[in-house]
């Protein structure tokens, strides 16, 4: 997979049954006032659905919701995204994680869990930086 633009592309979701959608809807419109091109999902997505977006929109980062419990299947997602062959899409995980769970994640492969309060920029130039280590690894490739 390869890009032909600069712009890095972001899937922003949520998965499993967390209905909360505000933060995800506030850093998607954030990610765009940055320059990203931003995919942007209801809630309540199944993880074969956003591997098969992530896969059809050819995105450099998911970034994953969560502000109920929804993240602790984050790790799932990360075995289904190296399973289809997207291994090297960038995980960022946002919303209300517990510090021991933070690392349950970390360890799985997501590149950095965002919590409630980071700033839009913080996060904005996290996702750039991230994106454009993806594609530097999709070139070496």
């Amino acid at each position: 997979m390869t890009h032909g633009s600069l712009i890095p592309k972001i899937l922003v979701t949520k998965i499993g049954f967390d209905g909360h959608d505000r933060g995800s809807r506030v850093v998607a419109a954030a990610l765009r006032d940055a320059g990203m091109e931003v995919i942007y999902t209801p809630p309540w997505q199944e993880i074969a659905a956003v591997v098969k977006l992530a896969m059809e929109e050819d995105v450099d980062v998911i970034g994953i919701s969560s502000l109920a419990t929804d993240h602790l299947i984050v790790p799932k997602l990360m075995v289904a995204l190296r399973s289809a062959g997207l291994g090297d899409v960038g995980v960022i995980v946002g919303g209300i994680v517990p510090d021991r769970e933070e690392q349950v994640l970390l360890e799985a492969g997501v590149a950095r869990v965002f919590h409630p309060g980071s700033a839009m920029a913080d996060i904005a130039d996290f996702v750039h930086g991230l994106a454009e280590r993806v594609r530097a690894r999709r070139i070496a490739a």
